[in-house]
């Protein structure tokens, strides 16, 4: 991730590591700077007030190895983005308002951003976009644990086919008197076309014969002439060349060995002949009849009229006739089909109710396995009285005719919790309390880890309001968690930070009079001395030390044993 004049960041490039990342430092160094930079790359509104001071505007941007989401992949095609084994989603906050948001190089807007980051990244702190929290993906989370999610599938696929067959239902249903109207309107245009008694072309060899009527005083007057050239008098191209046939004979009986064939001539001869005979014809033709121009005339402009009504063209008049047919056809035969529809729909509904129950079963019976399992892990966290619940509604019945379905079946479901004993049970998205929502978000993980298309989820205080023992079960959750998701968690508790498998410190200084975050990544000997410094605060002993290393060492024990 690279930001550039955020908040106080000047610049920070940090990559974050597989597996678990711990993010410590002092209060008021700037871990919520970076977590706010993560919420902008999701789809947080841009604000001016983000833009560092004396700063035009503010970047963020981040890399993501998306080799393993073919679902988000998908997403990125259907809405026209490359989708490769990377993404790049970089976010420019400007003062004179003109943000932009780039999507692998390309601009786009906020709604595309929010709906592709859900699969990339959940941030889990109060306040924050929780994809675990959203009532809409209870039931998605429930048949991907369940594994039904095929299941979920195909009866997807068997209600869009009933939509869209009720779809078509409603549309032959349509009101008799609407039908008739149509009926009655479609055989008035009908019948237009047909009297019209169009032949294929026939408007282009009229306006040919249009031209040639009305061009008839220039053609009788090139025809005659060319008449007289060829064959009207004596000093015509017929008579001067056979005054050349007869010289020529004439030559040849005295002096052969002039090589001129008379066969060839007279083939010219004969030919010339012809074509002065057709000129002749042709003109004695030729005559201006304004009747049948006006009947010409007549005629085109009632296939004008009928062109510009059906089609603009006489090809697009006669498929328009064709088409009116087979309206009529079908409204003939309307009856018929709305028999063959209904029978096939009582077929589809039979069946949707059959899977819709199907699925309905077996989602409770998973729903109680994922009760008792998420139970469990809140009950680790130290929320010992805390209740889950998954919570079915099922839509009333409506009429006897009409099937209470929806895409995903018969079932709408929302997670509920209750966090301590007398209190009702409410919608998981309305946990009023940071540490809460970060544990319960946290025992969910646990529980659904491999499951769902996230990559990376940020814990940011996940540690409030514990410490001790607790403190170190959390810990080994969020280790848990990062075998199938890559985890950043912001922590102050030692107990929970020793399990990191990179751990970073947030840090501000002040150079040139302007405060600066920094992040850097500990190595082996810096990390004792930072889990120590969280341990002792100022002054650190080399017992605390001791104590740290302990617990380092402790923890990567635990993690050698998870991996064996």
């Amino acid at each position: 991730m690279h930001i550039r004049n955020f908040a106080i960041i000047d610049e920070l490039k940090i990559r974050f590591s597989p597996g678990l990342n711990v993010l410590s430092g002092e209060t008021g160094a700037g871990k919520s700077i970076i977590v706010g930079a993560v919420s902008l790359l999701l789809g947080d509104r841009a604000s001016s007030d983000q833009i560092r001071t004396s700063e035009d505007s503010a970047v963020v941007d981040a890399l993501f190895d998306i080799s393993d989401n073919d679902r988000l992949k998908e997403s990125l095609r259907s809405r026209g983005f490359d989708a490769g084994e990377e993404l790049l989603i970089k976010r420019v906050v400007s003062r004179s308002g003109k943000n932009r948001i780039y999507i692998n190089g390309s601009l786009a807007n906020l709604n595309m951003l929010s709906s592709l980051s859900e699969s990339l990244v959940n941030i889990c702190g109060q306040h924050e976009h929780q994809v675990l929290l959203n009532p809409d993906n209870h039931l998605d989370i429930l048949d991907e644990f369940g594994g039904l999610t095929p299941l979920s599938t195909e009866f997807a696929g068997l209600f869009r086919e009933y939509s869209s067959l009720k779809a078509d239902l409603e549309n032959l249903k349509s009101s008799a008197e609407q039908r008739i109207q149509t009926e009655e309107f479609l055989k008035f245009q009908l019948r237009e076309i047909e009297e019209a008694r169009i032949s294929v072309g026939e408007d282009v060899s009229l306006a040919e014969e249009r031209k040639i009527i009305q061009s008839s005083g220039k053609l009788k007057e090139y025809a005659e002439g060319a008449y007289e050239t060829l064959y009207g008098g004596e000093g015509s191209v017929l008579a001067s060349l056979s005054r050349v046939v007869r010289d020529i004979r004439e030559i040849q009986k005295i002096d052969p060995s002039l090589k001129i064939s008379p066969q060839e001539l007279d083939s010219v001869l004969f030919g010339l002949e012809e074509a002065a005979l057709a000129l002749r014809d042709y003109f004695e033709k030729v005559s201006f009849d304004p009747a049948r121009l006006d009947e010409i005339e007549e005629r085109l402009e009632y296939l004008g009229r009928l062109k510009r009504k059906y089609g603009g063209t006489l090809d697009r008049v006669l498929e328009k006739r064709e088409e009116i047919r087979r309206e009529l056809e079908k409204i003939f035969h309307n009856d018929e089909e709305i028999a063959r529809v209904e029978g096939v729909l009582r077929v589809l509904e039979e069946s949707l109710r059959e899977k819709a129950e199907v699925l309905s079963g077996r989602r409770k019976e998973e729903a109680r396995v994922l009760k008792e399992k998420i139970e469990q892990e809140i009950h680790d966290l130290k929320m010992e009285r805390a209740r889950f619940e998954i919570l079915f509604v099922e839509p009333a019945e409506g009429q006897a005719a009409t099937p209470v379905f929806n895409p995903r079946g018969k079932d709408t479901v929302e997670f509920y919790l209750a966090t301590n004993i007398g209190e009702d049970l409410k919608p998981l998205n309305r946990i009023a309390s940071g540490g809460e929502l970060s544990r319960i978000v946290l025992a969910m993980k646990k529980v659904l880890a491999g499951v769902g298309s996230v990559g990376t989820i940020v814990f940011d205080e996940v540690d409030s309001g514990i410490g001790g023992a607790t403190a170190e079960i959390v810990g080994e959750k969020l280790r848990d968690v990062s075998r199938s998701h890559q985890v950043i968690c912001i922590t102050h508790l030692p107990q929970i930070a020793s399990f990191g498998e990179s751990h970073y410190v947030v840090s501000k200084d002040v150079s040139g009079r302007r405060t600066n975050t920094r992040v850097r990544l500990l190595s082996a000997s810096d990390r004792l001395d930072e889990i120590a410094r969280m341990l002792g605060g100022v002054e650190i002993t080399d017992k605390t030390k001791a104590h740290a290393a302990e617990m380092l060492g402790r923890a990567r024990d635990e993690r050698q044993k998870a991996k064996s």
